[in-house]
């Protein structure tokens, strides 16, 4: 298969992942999903299994009991038996059952104490190799004022430093989730870092200087300067495909030097108040 086909390809598969995305509580049986891809019925689910490494139907539940773990983490008064019936099942039992099997938590235990650590470590899909180029901008960033959450540890645990953080903006209303910025700054590669030794800030703009507090929460700056930019729609489990390719195969071609300040991304919005097939990101490489 060449080049031309194999993109080809890979098009009619993203567009059943993001059919899958924005219809979890819709119908995603094996007839209409063959028609997105416009593929025959009787050979769909094997293609499927052969390109993403899993059944469609186990990936369905995935991303459906995925959806239900930030609500039920992040969306406190939301009943669970709600949560259970918009992820596909009929009743709380069944639910409980199938969230227990796959993380290993019931859903009332993890809405008590969100274990990410093994939800992370039993949540894992084979990855989706990208063919399709990404588009660069080239952007000037004003310099921006941001209270801080230092992140120091597993990647694993950022979700649990990210609701510290936002019930600590909710809290306070010194940077009002509604109309502050939220940024993240990367400082390493988690693919390439150990978890001890990763870091992550987790940033939300500010208008004056965060006083001292014991929640831990410290005042920087995002300078102003060029940045090459890729938007990112959709999960922040696969915003890491952006940076490799800002860093991987944008950056050599480009003639452009970094500026000594880490990758970032700017948030434009955040679950649990957006789906996150709709998330939208910007994904921030900072220039000379």
């Amino acid at each position: 298969m060449n080049d031309t086909k194999a993109a080809a390809y890979a098009r009619r598969f993203e567009r059943v992942f993001a059919y899958i995305d924005k219809h979890l509580s819709g119908d995603l049986s094996l007839d209409r999903l063959s028609e997105v891809a416009n593929f025959s019925k009787f050979h769909f689910h094997r293609q499927f299994s052969q390109y993403a490494g899993i059944s469609v139907t186990r990936y369905i539940q995935l991303m459906r009991l995925r959806r239900a773990s930030y609500r039920l983490a992040f969306e406190d008064a939301t009943p669970i038996i709600d949560i259970a019936l918009e992820a596909g099942f009929g009743n709380p039992e069944s639910f409980s059952r199938a969230f227990k099997s796959t993380f290993g938590h019931t859903p009332s235990q993890f809405r008590k104490a969100p274990a990410w650590q093994p939800w992370h470590e039993r949540y894992q899909l084979p990855p989706r190799e990208r063919i399709e180029p990404m588009n660069v901008e080239i952007i000037d960033f004003p310099e921006t004022a941001v209270a801080v959450l230092e992140h120091r540890g597993s990647p694993a645990l950022v979700n649990e430093s990210a609701k510290r953080f936002i019930d600590w903006r909710k809290r306070t209303g010194l940077s009002p989730v509604k109309t502050s910025e939220t940024f993240g700054l990367a400082y390493d590669d988690p693919a390439t870092t150990s978890p001890e030794a990763f870091r992550f800030d987790i940033c939300g703009s500010v208008k004056q200087p965060v006083p001292e507090n014991d929640q831990g929460i410290v005042n920087k700056v995002i300078p102003a300067g060029r940045c090459a930019v890729i938007r990112h729609l959709g999960s922040h489990d696969s915003i890491g495909e952006p940076a490799y390719y800002l860093y991987r195969l944008w950056l050599p071609e480009s003639g452009e030097e970094l500026r000594d300040f880490p990758l970032f991304f700017h948030y434009h919005n955040l679950i649990p108040d957006t789906p996150e097939h709709e998330l939208v990101t910007d994904v921030c490489l900072p220039l000379v």
